[in-house]
Parts: C-alpha cells; sequence; structure tokens
C-alpha cells in the first residue's frame, strides 16, 4: 500500500503516544514527535518507507496551520504589537545573526559557516509555538499576540534569506535578485489585499448558496492551499501565501465556518508534520556528536531567550510578558529545514552541519512545551514577583465586578444569556476565544474577555471570587469540568449552570455536584412536541402536562440513582401537581379593573392567583386587594375542574387554549 501504509501506522502510533502523553500531562504534539522518531530511518525496527512523502505532505500541515491562523488572526491583533513585531523583529533577528556568529567562533566555525548558523537560528517555529499556545490556552493573552507577530514578520525574512545566503558564494550578484524579490513581495501582498479582499467573499457567498457542506468544505481548502501554492510559483514562501489567504477570508462573513471545517484536517496534517520532525532526529548522530548539540541547544536556548526577553522589555512590555515570550520563542523553527536543504544543494554548507544544526532544531522543538508551560507556573508559584498578565478585556468597569454573572463560552448561547442579562441590568462577564464572538460583544457593549475559560488566570480576570453564578456553555466535556474544577478550587460556593452536551455525562457532573443541567437536545424536542401539538389545537395545560412528563421522564430515567436527579425529578412532579396556567386578561373582560378579592375568584372557582405579570415586571402572590388590569399575565393553579369553572365564569366565550401565551409559559415555568 505504500504511503498509505506509512500513514496508517503514523496515526495508530501517534494515537497510542498522544495516550501516553496526556497520562505524563504532557502537550500531545510531544507524542506526535515521538510517533515520528519510533517509526523513522534512524531507529530501526518498524520504519516508514516514504520518509519524503510524508515530509511533503507534511508541508500541507504547516500551510493548512497557518491558513487556519489566518482566519482566526485579523490585522487589529497586530495594533497593540505592531511596533515589536515590525521594528523589533529585524532588530532581533539581526542580534540573533551575531550570537550565531559568537557561537561559531567559539566552535572554531569559519565565517561564512557562522553567519548561515546565525540565521538559522534567527528563526522560531511558528507550527510549534501556535500548537503549544493552543494546548495551554494563551492564545488570548498580550505574549501571545506579540509572539505571532513577531513569528509573521520571521516568515516574512524567510524569502531575502532564501537569495542572500546562498549568495555568500559570490555576494557580487546578490542584490539585484534581492531588489526582484522585494518587488515581488510586494505586487503578491497588494494584490492579495486590494483583489482578494473583493473577490474571495464573493466567490464564498455563491459556493454557500448550493447548500453542500463537502463543497464549502473543498472550496475553503482550495482557497487555502491554492493561494499558498500560487505563493510558491511567485517565488514565496507557501505557508506564507496561505496565512495571507486566512487573512483575506477571514474579512468575509464565512471565516468562521471555513475555520470550522478546517480544524479537524488541519489537526491530521499537523501530527504529519510533528512525526516528520521526529524523523528527522538521527539518535546515533545524536549520541555521537552529544557534547556539540547539548552546548548549542544551551547557547541558541539562553541566547534567544534573553534577545526576546529584552526586546520586549525594551518595547515596554512588562509583568511576566518578557520572561513568556522568552520561554516560547527560544527554538530554532522548521523554516531552517529548508534554508539547510538549501545550503547542502549550493554547497555553503556540509552535510556534518547539516545534520548538527538538523538535531538542535529537533530537540529545541521538544523541549519547547515543556519550558513554555514553566511561564503558568510562574503565575501560580511566584506571584509576589510578577503580576499577572492581564489578558485582553473589553468594555470592563472601572469599579470591577461584585455579585457578577461569568459565561464561560460565548457562541450563540452565550451571546443569547448575555443579551438577556443586560436587558435585565445585571453585570456579567462573557469569557471568548473566538475573535469573531468577541467582536460582537464588543460592539453590542458586552464585558468581555478574550481567552480560554478553562485556564484559572482566565476565571481570575473575570472576578471569580467576587461573582455571583457561573454559567458554563461549552460543549466540551474535558472544557467543562476544568473550568467547574478551577471554580470550586477558588470559590467552592459559586452556584454553576451548565450545558449537558450528552446524557453519559450526567455522573461526571455529579462528582462535580452540579444540579442545574440544560440538555439543548432535549429542550429543542421538547420545544419541537409543543409546536407540533399547538398547531393541532392541543389545549396548553394538556401540552405542559406532556411535555413536562417527558422532561420529568427523562431526568428519572438519567439521573435515578443520584441525588440531584432524585431532587429534580422530585420538583418536576411537584410542578405537575400545582399545573400552574397563565392567562390573559383582555379589553372587556369582567377581571380588568377589579381587585382579586372583589373578584371572588377562590371562593367561586377553587382556582388560586400566584402571580401576575405585567409589563415585564412580575408581581408574586399578589393580595386581595391587587388589582388587575387588561392585557395583564395572571398565574393559576387549581385542579382541571376548577380551571373549568373559572373559564366558564370568566371567559365563557373563548375556548380554553386561547388566552394563554405559550412564549411567556415556557418563559416564565420554574421547575
Amino acid at each position: 500500500m505504500g504511503i498509505a501504509t506509512d500513514i496508517i501506522f503514523l496515526v495508530i502510533s501517534a494515537f497510542f503516544c498522544g495516550l501516553l502523553m496526556q497520562r505524563l500531562h504532557q502537550p500531545l504534539i510531544l507524542g506526535y514527535i515521538l510517533t515520528g522518531i519510533i517509526l523513522g530511518p534512524h531507529t530501526g525496527g518498524l520504519t516508514v518507507t516514504s520518509v519524503h512523502d510524508i515530509e511533503l505532505l507534511a508541508e500541507i500541515g504547516v500551510g493548512l496551520l497557518l491558513f487556519a491562523l489566518g482566519l482566526e488572526f485579523s490585522l487589529k491583533d497586530l495594533k497593540p504589537v505592531k511596533y515589536i513585531a515590525l521594528l523589533g523583529t529585524p532588530l532581533q533577528i539581526g542580534l540573533t545573526i551575531g550570537l550565531g556568529l559568537g557561537i561559531g567562533r567559539l566552535l572554531g566555525w569559519d565565517l561564512k559557516t557562522s553567519i548561515w548558523f546565525g540565521a538559522l537560528i534567527s528563526l522560531s517555529s511558528t507550527m510549534v509555538i501556535l500548537k503549544t499556545l493552543m494546548n495551554q490556552g494563551w492564545l488570548g493573552t498580550l505574549s501571545s499576540k506579540v509572539m505571532i507577530g513577531m513569528l509573521i514578520v520571521q516568515d516574512l525574512a524567510v524569502v531575502p534569506m532564501l537569495i542572500i545566503l546562498p549568495l555568500l558564494n559570490n555576494p557580487a550578484t546578490g542584490m539585484a535578485t534581492l531588489g526582484y524579490a522585494v518587488v515581488k513581495a510586494a505586487l503578491f501582498l497588494v494584490c492579495m489585499f486590494v483583489l482578494g479582499t473583493k473577490l474571495l467573499p464573493v466567490l464564498m457567498r455563491h459556493i454557500a448558496k448550493f447548500g453542500s457542506r463537502e463543497l464549502f468544505l473543498l472550496a475553503t481548502i482550495a482557497i487555502g492551499l491554492g493561494i499558498g501554492y500560487a505563493t510558491y510559483l511567485f517565488g514565496l514562501s507557501f505557508a506564507f501565501g496561505a496565512f495571507i489567504a486566512g487573512m483575506v477570508l477571514n474579512e468575509s462573513d464565512y471565516g468562521h465556518q471555513a475555520l470550522s471545517d478546517i480544524i479537524p484536517l488541519r489537526d491530521v496534517f499537523g501530527l504529519l508534520f510533528f512525526a516528520s520532525v521526529g524523523m528527522l532526529l538521527d539518535p546515533r548522530f545524536l549520541l555521537e556528536h552529544l557534547g556539540t548539540i547539548l552546548l548549542l541547544v544551551l547557547l541558541v536556548g539562553l541566547g534567544k531567550g534573553l534577545i526576546f526577553s529584552s526586546l520586549s522589555w525594551v518595547f515596554g512590555y512588562r509583568n511576566v510578558i518578557p520572561i513568556a515570550v522568552g520561554l516560547g520563542l527560544f527554538q530554532i523553527g522548521e523554516f531552517s529545514f529548508v534554508l539547510t536543504r538549501i545550503g547542502v544543494a549550493t554547497g555553503s554548507i556540509s552535510n556534518d552541519f547539516y545534520n548538527l544544526v538538523l538535531t538542535a532544531a529537533v530537540l529545541t522543538m521538544i523541549m519547547t512545551p515543556v519550558v513554555s508551560s514553566q511561564t503558568a507556573r510562574l503565575y501560580a508559584l511566584n506571584k509576589r514577583w510578577f503580576k499577572k498578565e492581564p489578558l485582553e478585556s473589553i468594555n470592563f468597569p472601572k469599579r470591577g465586578f461584585t455579585g457578577h454573572v461569568i459565561i464561560a463560552g460565548g457562541g450563540r448561547v452565550g451571546m443569547q444569556i448575555a443579551a438577556t442579562l443586560n436587558r435585565l441590568a445585571i453585570p456579567f462577564v462573557l469569557i471568548e476565544l473566538d475573535q469573531r464572538q468577541v467582536e460582537k460583544a464588543k460592539l453590542s457593549g458586552f464585558a468581555v474577555i478574550y481567552g480560554d475559560a478553562s485556564h484559572e488566570i482566565v476565571l481570575e480576570a473575570a472576578a471569580l471570587n467576587s461573582a455571583a453564578l457561573l454559567v458554563v456553555t461549552l460543549t466540551g466535556i474535558v472544557e467543562s469540568r476544568t473550568v467547574i474544577t478551577h471554580a470550586r478550587r477558588s470559590k467552592g460556593a459559586i452556584g454553576v449552570v451548565a450545558r449537558l452536551s450528552d446524557p453519559d455525562f450526567f455522573e461526571i457532573f455529579n462528582e462535580l455536584e452540579v444540579k442545574d443541567l440544560v440538555y439543548p437536545e432535549l429542550e429543542a424536542g421538547l420545544e419541537m412536541i409543543r409546536q407540533t401539538l399547538l398547531a393541532l389545537h392541543i389545549p396548553v395545560t394538556e401540552i405542559q402536562r406532556h411535555t413536562e412528563a417527558r422532561r420529568q421522564e427523562f431526568f428519572t430515567n438519567s439521573l435515578s440513582q443520584s441525588g440531584p436527579g432524585m431532587t429534580l425529578a422530585q420538583l418536576r412532579s411537584a410542578e405537575l401537581q400545582f399545573d400552574l396556567e397563565w392567562v390573559k386578561i383582555k379589553a372587556g373582560s369582567t377581571l380588568a379593573g377589579q381587585t382579586i378579592g372583589k373578584t371572588e375568584i377562590r371562593k367561586k372557582t377553587g382556582i388560586s392567583v400566584v402571580g401576575v405579570l405585567r409589563n415585564n415586571q412580575l408581581f408574586p402572590n399578589p393580595g386581595p386587594d391587587f388589582q388587575l388590569l387588561d392585557q395583564d399575565l395572571m398565574a393559576i393553579i387549581g385542579s382541571g375542574e376548577a380551571r373549568s369553572s373559572f373559564q366558564t365564569r370568566f371567559f365563557p366565550d373563548e375556548r380554553r387554549n386561547e388566552g394563554t401565551n405559550p412564549e411567556v409559559t415556557d418563559t416564565l415555568h420554574e421547575s
């Protein structure tokens, strides 16, 4: 089967290595790299037969990752970091090349080799950093924006490096070629942002009209990879072109859908990239040159870390940001692999030097998730020395929050909750990782934090300790459990309302002592039942009885052995016994303008009035002196015989199912 067999072995091995890393609480990408080492050509045993083909597929993974980043990224995101990205990155590259020269001279290399080494180590790994930031939930922090901004400029710098470094063999012919490359790059960017922003949204709109999910996915992939390949033919980086395509498509109305469709494919091809990185590692060469390689890793890691940290400090970033940037960007990037291959092909560097840099680069990539995670430890262990890095918080009041609601996960559900709380003037904070939803919340004037709610620092930024309620709208049980666990650890008494994505997760929420659960599929089904029965002119009270019986049956069966389940079932059962109904008082009714006591409703019919809704204000348990008005919604309870008597006496000319407001009934029904 050839490459198909290789991919099958890679996926199966990556699964088991990923499970191992999960148990060790390490990032999954380390498991993918371990897979590449195990199945690589240098370790013996079971080996993939088409390493070069895997590397080619891995390039698609790089392109898809950057395409997805472009779909999440906006030029607005560069505004807070534009100076360090546009000015600091060239300075960083120059300083790192100087560091490489110093290390080369220390090891006795000639000038040309030392310059090559400096250029190679000046680039950090976009792929590794992005995956690490995603896994650690740091994409919402200012330090992540600094890193991404600098990485983008580094990727741009690959183009002149590809031209200049081989010309060190013959410097005289370099300037004209470099100037031509700059003109091509500028022309490509102008075409993409002038023509692409006009054509791509129109193209996606027409494709979306076909209503085919598969065709939309194919169009998304074709745009990302096609523009990347066109960029490659233009003499620029394939991955850079894919990133620009994502940024342009992000400006359309279909960027969010394109991103959600592309993520699974991106992760699969990303696996191939990290496995291909592991395949490059030759354990025999590592052991033979262990001292030199470890020295290189140490000097490069410390040197680059200090350069990035110092530049962050110089450009005005304080607190823990310089440390986060230094610990994140210390590694040697994947574009160094491309440069080293060109160096060998042009005779600029030797094969031994190629293997030396390659091995050092792989080791620094492997170390990145572990080293970068120490930043989070600094938050927890060294708060006396470092203030917490401010997350991107929008529309926060100067006085802060107290007694507010934290909505973990915006999305459509979270935004609906936020809109309702906003109308009721109840303070709340949205936590959202989707930039589009953050922008919507910002335009609506909602307080929102751009970050991952499953991380303690994000919950702290939302003032968890002073919050009254936590609402978890996330669909993933892992993320939901993490959010609730952190919240319980910080404030054990906080109330929690959570979204239940699968009945199998009842026990997990039971262990977390979460009693208030919402199962969207159940509620949608009950609403469909309600609408169906309404269309068939079934009385509202009968509809309410059937839907609540179905809800009671579901929760009783699902939680029959749990305390919360029994409590909820008992509440539902009691509610059915009360059989509350909302009745609207229309113009001309004998009740309008009368007090409850004067109408003698209870004495004449046996019905009790337990609430009145007027102009969106609820008056619970109104007394005998409460005056009823036109358009009031009156909540009544009583037996079927009592309600029939009430209907005959006060609404003789109306059918029983008229005079009720199903929407209000469902909205106000309490359980």
